[in-house]
């Protein structure tokens, strides 16, 4: 297999373990002991290599998916001054959190893991992309906006969607946003314009951020995992309230994104 270098330090089991820990995911699909995800119809392998990952066949967008991007070193250098985070680096070392390569699959996974359980949230994103999807060979290409916006939303309900999920769903679909021009926004005006789409807060503008362009200063202060995490090392075990995670979030600047994902892997990490 060609082999794509990723900046050290890379750790590809621990940074691939969202797709396992809730679930089989089949757009990017854990089989044995490689991912495999769809790019442009494409199914690629991508399995750990020295130095980086084996990809057959060989496709350079698998670096940013990978979360290439992310600057590890200024973070865990950052991460030095704040002792839980430190502690935490230590453990996690080599955690690269992946980037979603497509910005209305982003959308729909968030909308999808709103208000539910993110085991329940990967169970009825399979079914929509089964219903709606490709299978280019083991993994499955996420459904396009296309296809969505051509998707009637009682479709949505009979696989699992709540009725006004499924019309956020189909509602982004047929927005038709410039992805290409949004993500060139900075990010207060990037934020607004996403929460001006129906069914879009600022916890899915937040995710989108943090995991499909890799803004550094990106902090989900909704995220109910957040705020357990932040109780258990920082708050006494005290729920903060999404205010006070937001404020918080400045503790971690200009690190914020890198700081919530870390947070996030080793409060599930936690027996």
């Amino acid at each position: 297999m060609p082999t794509l270098t990723l900046p050290e330090p890379f750790d590809f089991v621990r940074s691939t373990e969202r797709y396992r820990a809730f679930g089989p995911d089949l757009a990017n699909l854990w089989h044995e002991g490689g991912v495999h995800r769809v790019f442009d119809g494409r199914e690629v392998r991508i399995e750990a290599a020295s130095g980086g990952v084996n990809v057959e066949p060989f496709e350079p967008r698998v670096h940013h998916y990978l979360g290439g991007p992310f600057d590890l070193d200024g973070f865990y250098a950052f991460a030095e001054s704040d002792p839980v985070l430190a502690r935490i680096v230590r453990e996690l070392r080599g955690l690269r959190p992946p980037l979603n390569p497509d910005p209305y699959e982003t959308l729909v996974t968030s909308i999808t893991a709103q208000q539910v359980s993110l085991h329940s949230a990967f169970a009825v994103r399979n079914r929509l992309i089964e219903q709606f999807g490709v299978r280019a060979g083991n993994a499955w290409a996420f459904p396009t906006e296309e296809r969505m916006a051509s998707a009637d939303e009682n479709e949505l309900a009979e696989v699992g969607f709540s009725r006004r999920k499924a019309e956020y769903v189909v509602g982004v679909a047929r927005a038709a946003v410039g992805w290409d021009e949004l993500a060139t926004l900075p990010d207060d005006e990037l934020k607004a314009r996403l929460v001006a789409l129906r069914g879009l807060g600022e916890w899915t503008a937040d995710w989108f951020m943090a995991r499909h362009l890799a803004r550094p200063r990106a902090w989900p202060a909704g995220d109910l995992g957040l705020v357990k995490a932040l109780a258990e090392y920082y708050f006494n075990g005290v729920r903060p309230s999404i205010a006070e995670t937001r404020a918080f979030g400045e503790r971690f600047a200009p690190f914020e994104n890198l700081s919530a994902h870390y947070l996030l892997a080793s409060l599930y990490a936690i027996p």
